[in-house]
C-alpha cells in the first residue's frame, strides 16, 4: 500500500487542489474495496477519506459561488451578470 495512502496528518489536504484530492479518494476507495487492509489502517484511511471529501466539496462550493450567469436584455443582448441561482 503507497505510504501517502495509510497518511494520517490532514494537513496536507487544504493545501491540495479538486483534482489532488479527489485522486487520492479514489485510491483509498480502491484499497477499502479490495479488502486486503488490517482494520486499523482501514479506519484510518476511511478517516482520511471523509477529510479529502468535506475538502472536495468545499472546493466545489467555492467554483459553484463563483460561477455566473449572463442576463440578457429584453431583445437577447448581454447586459451583465448575477450569481448563478439568481438572487
Amino acid at each position: 500500500m503507497p505510504e501517502s495512502t495509510l497518511e494520517t496528518a490532514d494537513d496536507d489536504i487544504k493545501g491540495m487542489s479538486f483534482e489532488a484530492a479527489l485522486a487520492a479518494l479514489e485510491r483509498i476507495v480502491d484499497d477499502l474495496e479490495r479488502g486486503d487492509v488490517p482494520l486499523d489502517q482501514s479506519i484510518r484511511i476511511y478517516e482520511r477519506g471523509e477529510a479529502l471529501k468535506k475538502h472536495c466539496d468545499a472546493l466545489l462550493k467555492a467554483a459553484e459561488d463563483k460561477v455566473e450567469k449572463i442576463r440578457l436584455s429584453r431583445d437577447g443582448a448581454p447586459v451583465g451578470t448575477e450569481p448563478l441561482g439568481g438572487e
